[in-house]
């Protein structure tokens, strides 16, 4: 089987689980390339390919991993993102609207603090992530006539970015939610109640374009009556007298229902990047509202919970329950069209073989719509598909992959 080179985080839980899962089944070590030393010009894909040249006879399987959890990690590629970064090409994926993100340089990202929950600077830590995969890109292809990336670089930077995602979801004709509006177009609080109000919206979504794990998530309703508010998010906020405010993602949802506080968390979002779109009201169990993340790998859909929540935001990490599909109630027919939804949301990323897609059901009406697309959401605690943990399966997967290869060049 080919080797296979792991870019992600030294030690943590995805790598440690994915290593775990090869050496259960009899596989070598992946290879680790580490993000933090790629980001601060220890190495290079290229040197470090140059450097396991003895174990690569073929082209080596390449598999890119979450960049979060390491603050180094996040901080050098706020550095890469700025305005002022040597040497850095972007991707070619389209902008929206970044000229109101107040970027900072180099020096100043770099000399950021560690402090627990601060959302330091999302929008140029997006540019920043964007332009490392397109550096991975360019030196894959000077390797390797065609690269075995699991998920290509530039399929993760779309699924990564929720306005880019629900734009080829809709034009493959996969059901998403409603979009409020142009990402160009709504870069203000008032802007956004405008957008309510004309679109008789009065129950919004508004995400963080490039967050995950519910991190800038808000559930947020206007009363049409009284024009009362009421927020439901991830995001805290400390204001100072001397130095501009903090914001920080919490573990416990947060209830606004202050205008003040309300318009400064959104125009801080915006700020940064956001899609917002219709909130949909779920099915529920029990009258607490779920939606399901379905894994699908190599093209068929797999490992699945159900993440029951009391609140409208259903991450398990903020004290949501997770079920089976059985268990919530779901019939055969619905787990089934739940399974082809997400099959059919992988089909639209021809270069990728692995993501979480979460699915909601509409209450009443029982159809599935898709929320988000991870591409790194095959971290499920707990869940087996066939006997076989999210890992497990896919380095299964992986193993039968190479040998209908290997059948079909003997063939040939």
């Amino acid at each position: 089987m080919n080797e296979m080179i792991l870019i992600g985080n030294a030690g943590n839980r995805r790598t440690t689980g994915l290593q775990s899962a090869r050496l259960k089944l009899g596989l070598p070590p992946a290879l680790e390339l580490n993000y933090i030393d790629v980001l601060q010009g220890n190495i290079s894909l290229t040197s470090f390919v140059e450097a396991h040249r003895s174990r690569m006879d073929n082209p080596p399987i390449l598999r890119l991993d979450a960049p979060g959890e390491h603050f180094e990690v996040e901080r050098a590629l706020i550095a890469l993102g700025a305005p002022d970064a040597p040497h850095c090409k972007d991707d070619g994926l389209p902008e929206y609207n970044d000229e109101h993100r107040q970027p900072i340089s180099m020096k100043n990202a770099f000399a950021m603090k560690e402090q627990e929950g601060q959302l330091y600077h999302p929008s140029q830590w997006f540019r920043g992530y964007r332009r490392l995969l397109a550096q991975l890109t360019r030196e894959a292809k000077s390797l390797w006539r065609e690269p075995h990336w699991i998920n290509a670089p530039e399929d993760i930077a779309v699924m990564f970015d929720k306005r880019s995602t629900h734009d080829v979801l809709s034009k493959a004709g996969i059901p998403v939610p409603r979009r409020l509006g142009e990402p160009e177009i709504i870069t203000d609080y008032e802007m956004l109640r405008e957008h309510m109000e004309s679109r008789k919206m009065p129950r919004i979504f508004l995400k963080l374009a490039s967050g995950s794990g519910a991190c800038g998530v808000m559930a947020y309703q206007i009363n049409p009556r009284t024009g009362a508010e009421l927020a439901i998010t991830t995001i805290g906020v400390e204001n100072y007298m001397a130095r501009p405010p903090m914001y920080y993602n919490v573990k416990r949802l947060q209830r606004y229902s202050d205008k003040t506080t309300i318009r400064q968390i959104v125009n801080w979002v915006l700020r940064h990047g956001a899609h917002a779109e219709q909130w949909v009201a779920k099915t529920t169990f029990r009258d607490r509202a779920f939606d399901v993340r379905q894994l699908v790998v190599n093209g068929e859909a797999c490992h699945s919970i159900a993440r029951v929540s009391s609140t409208p935001i259903t991450n398990l990490h903020l004290q949501s329950k997770r079920m089976s599909l059985e268990d919530v109630g779901l019939s055969d027919s619905t787990q089934a069209d739940i399974r082809y939804c997400a099959e059919q949301v992988l089909q639209v990323f021809p270069h990728s073989n692995i993501a979480g897609i979460d699915i909601a059901i509409s209450a009443g009406a029982g159809h599935p719509y898709v929320l988000d697309v991870n591409p790194f959401g095959d971290l499920l605690y707990e869940v087996n598909h066939q006997g076989c943990s999210t890992y497990e399966w896919e380095m299964m997967q992986l193993i039968a992959e190479q040998g209908a290869s290997g059948k079909k060049e003997n063939i040939q």
